[in-house]
């Protein structure tokens, strides 16, 4: 590693943990207006969605919406078992189990 890369490297862990110890070290004196807090309640499934639906429409890098992308019916089944159970474990296993029969079964 060269030493451009090494400060780099460096700058981002500085940034990154600063971030970080910052909510510790002032989040009790912080306060947002409501409207913020009620925006910030919609983050983490914002996040998810952003992660999973790209990867369950696209596994390879191009839309594929045939049959053979086992992902999406596993996506479906961790969804609608997560609405129907509101309990994360039980939508995490049956999506596996679901994904991983589309895989053995359609594929």
């Amino acid at each position: 590693m060269n030493g451009e890369a090494a400060l780099a490297l460096a700058g981002m862990v500085v940034v990154t943990y600063g971030i970080r110890l910052s909510f510790l070290v002032f989040g009790h004196r912080l306060t947002f207006p409501a409207w913020l807090e009620r925006a910030l309640r919609y983050v983490p499934a914002a996040v998810l969605t952003a992660l999973v639906v790209p990867m369950a429409l696209a596994p390879q890098a191009a839309i594929d919406l045939s049959l053979h992308n086992a992902y999406l019916p596993g996506t479906v089944a961790a969804a609608v078992l997560a609405l129907w159970s509101r309990k994360t474990l039980t939508a995490i296993v049956g999506a596996f189990v679901v994904f991983g029969l589309w895989r053995w079964l359609v594929t």
